[in-house]
């Protein structure tokens, strides 16, 4: 980020918050950035967020403490904030603005992109199809991810989607090809002790070389949330449309980033929406997502999983509630399962991935698969029910086939959702974990598989 060059302005009007407004400004532009220098000589960043009568808005990437309307100058570059590129930024750690947190130099840039970055034509965009192999069954089994998508983990407070972040961007492939694959990972205000866990985790496992790790940690300035993902998407892109990789991004915790945009919305004392959100945080949250996909004519795709903690396990909260609108599906974190201490407590009954369908069978994963995804969704679902049917009558009032659902239930969360944080196991061992499920079932209970797979993968126990 070179800020050589520009127009300085020393004539502070007011510090509000983290903005500061700069008085008798000629010729200043949206997004500009500007460069704001202290009486002590510190120097921050910050960008333009209005222009107008002589003023302009100017909003901190820092924060603003510590500095006076006296003695402060502020430098318009004439540019917007760009993110220098080149394959030298896998393997390496960045702060939540795209500078060095691991003692390396600059990475030698082939270009410097606007962190902003393009919308895609939509007529150029290419339908999500390619299946993308997580390791971890649930997602793999039940609610497939595919190449180009967005989907979103939703989660609360104090559960394991940190685990799970980090457990999909080690084990992340794509398989049946020989394409590069790469995992850029965007932590946003999340503890010092969950960073070094992040970072930790991707070092061991010596996933960090093909990874790009961006942190920004809950003591670093709030505003730098806001561009955090912008910078993680950018490098991303880079590396999918440009060097022709597949890219998954992994962004956490959404729900910090929205709480920086409610911050400065507040700030700049915009009329807010619900629950105090500012009311173009459906647009603002769909020029991250909307980053997801792929292209025809380039090699490379986009993935995200972004990751947002539910206030109060709300799911009609605006943020989850604006982000299901936007992305292709949701993975929800149960809190019932979590106090069972199973992992990943994947409640699958109120999840899914839109996509799915058309990442999975013949020539992706297994020809299978569909159908023994709807029997074991189904099962569980019945399964669920007798258990409810069993706190009333007792277990003694229920069937035989009532408690054989009741089996199924327990084998699936003990055996199939339960999975240890360092275990990768391949879609084959995935798919065989279901039958075994759908085969604790009598035959005359299957009845959403063909009977060719039934008599090819069914074995009664």
């Amino acid at each position: 980020m070179t800020t050589q060059g520009g127009v300085q302005y020393s004539k502070i009007a007011e510090i509000k918050g983290p903005l500061v407004i700069v008085d008798d400004v000629e010729n200043a532009a949206f997004d500009e950035l500007v460069e704001i220098e202290t009486t002590d000589g510190e120097r921050r960043l910050g960008k333009v967020l209005e222009v107008g009568n002589g003023k302009a808005i100017v909003q901190v990437f820092e924060g603003t403490t510590g500095l006076s309307i006296s003695g402060t100058n502020a430098k318009f570059v004439g540019k917007v904030m760009e993110m220098p590129v080149s394959k030298e930024v896998l393997g390496r750690v960045f702060d939540g603005l795209g500078r060095p947190k691991d003692g390396l130099p600059d990475p030698i840039a082939d270009k410097f992109i606007d962190i902003n970055g393009e919308p895609m034509n939509p007529e150029q965009r290419e339908y999500p199809k390619d299946f993308i192999q997580t390791g971890v069954s649930v997602i793999d089994g039940l609610m497939t991810l595919v190449r180009g998508q967005k989907l979103p983990i939703f989660s609360g407070s104090g559960m394991s989607h940190n685990l799970l972040a980090a457990q999909i961007a080690r084990q992340a492939s794509v398989i049946g090809t020989s394409d590069d694959f790469a995992v850029v990972f965007a932590a946003i205000g999340v503890q010092y002790s969950e960073a070094e866990y992040f970072r930790r985790s991707l070092e061991e496992s010596g996933a960090l070389k093909r990874s790009v790790l961006f942190l920004n940690t809950a003591d670093d300035p709030a505003i730098e949330r806001i561009i955090t993902p912008r910078v993680a998407l950018t490098v991303a892109e880079y590396l999918a449309f440009e060097l022709g990789m597949h890219v998954l991004v992994v962004i956490t915790d959404m729900t910090n980033y929205a709480e920086a945009l409610r911050e400065i919305s507040a700030a700049r004392e915009e009329v807010p929406g619900r629950k105090g959100y500012p009311g173009y945080l459906y647009t603002d949250l769909s020029t991250i997502y909307e980053r997801a996909g792929k292209l025809n004519g380039k090699k490379g795709s986009v993935t995200q999983v972004p990751i947002l903690s539910m206030p109060s396990d709300d799911i009609t909260h605006p943020i989850p509630d604006l982000t299901g609108y936007i992305t292709e599906g949701q993975i929800v974190v149960g809190r019932d399962l979590f106090r069972q201490g199973v992992y990943p407590p994947i409640n699958i009954l109120m999840s899914l991935s839109r996509l799915m369908k058309d990442g999975i069978g013949e020539g992706s994963t297994r020809a299978d698969h569909s159908e023994v995804a709807n029997q074991v969704y189904d099962a569980y679902s019945r399964a669920q029910e007798v258990r409810a049917l069993a706190g009333i009558v007792g277990k003694a009032g229920l069937t035989e086939i009532d408690l054989k659902y009741m089996d199924v239930g327990d084998t699936f969360e003990k055996e199939f959702l339960t999975q240890a944080t360092d275990e990768n196991r391949t879609i084959e061992e995935t798919l065989a974990l279901m039958w075994k499920i759908v085969s604790k079932l009598p035959k005359n209970e299957i009845t959403k598989i063909k009977d060719k797979y039934v008599e090819q993968y069914y074995k009664e126990e």
